[in-house]
């Protein structure tokens, strides 16, 4: 079995116990259910703008723990300061060290947010409407077509965005109307191993009318600047940032560089 099977059995138990312990009426109770919705869609379309979706992640399933004692509120704080278009925050614990409580906290920011999570129910959307998310992400490689379209259109129905992430070209069958943000992962999530010209390759072949937002393993402005000719909108970037000394300068830095160089 590998990594991401791994994961995503362990999910399927996870979300049933979470399903026991809460009902839907009282997630639907939650204060921040009713939040309104901030768009990562127009977030990535705004002139002049970063494009980087700076990711808040303390550990991952192949490196262990990258930044165990971070502090969510001070650095997606100076993500947001510093010209992020939107926050990620890994809300699994068990593999990735994350929490609702980080997603909540990193709520105050007056950005986009995105539930990182490994999501296979519709319950988990429920959950992250809850948690005051704006975005859901959905993992080509753990769901049919059948199923994408099934969770896009839930989380649609909850005012919620949706970034489809591909990694391998069989998965360009996942992309449908629901699914106006496509990711490319560079990392293949079966063996963690990366791969930046995965975007570059697979890019074409995304419709037009698609967001294309590039991920994981970028970690130079020159990446950001290559994907930007190649189409792409929006850059996620997270163990970049959350494994060096000081993450909030080391994204200022990272921005003043792009600034000028764009």
């Amino acid at each position: 079995m590998n990594i991401l099977d791994t994961i995503i059995e362990h999910k399927r138990v996870e979300v049933a116990e979470r399903k026991a312990q809460t009902s839907i009426e009282a997630l639907e109770r939650t204060e921040a259910f009713g939040y309104p919705v901030r768009s990562l869609a127009a977030s990535l379309q705004q002139p002049g703008g970063t494009g980087i979706i700076a990711e808040f992640k303390r550990k991952s399933p192949s490196k262990g723990f990258i930044n165990k004692d971070a502090d969510v509120t001070a650095i997606t704080e100076a993500y947001t300061n510093y010209g992020a278009a939107a926050l990620s925050v890994l809300t699994d614990e068990h593999f990735f060290g994350g929490s609702s409580a980080d997603l909540i906290a990193a709520r105050r920011n007056g950005i986009p947010i995105l539930r990182k999570d490994f999501i296979v129910d519709e319950y988990q959307i429920l959950e992250a409407k809850a948690m005051g998310a704006d975005i859901i992400l959905l993992i080509a490689a753990c769901l049919t077509p059948a199923d994408v379209e099934r969770l896009a259109l839930f989380a649609a129905s909850l005012g919620l965005e949706t970034i489809l992430e591909l990694h391998a070209e069989t998965e360009l069958e996942h992309v449908c109307d629901a699914t106006k943000i496509v990711g490319i992962n560079n990392r293949d999530l079966k063996t963690f191993a990366v791969d930046l010209e995965r975007s570059l390759k697979m890019a074409a072949k995304i419709p037009g009318d698609k967001i294309k937002i590039a991920e994981s393993g970028i970690d130079k402005v020159e990446d950001i600047l290559l994907f930007r000719r190649n189409g792409f909108r929006g850059f996620l970037i997270g163990e970049y940032f959350m494994r060096q000394e000081d993450p909030p300068k080391a994204f200022e830095a990272f921005v003043n560089r792009l600034n000028k160089e764009a």
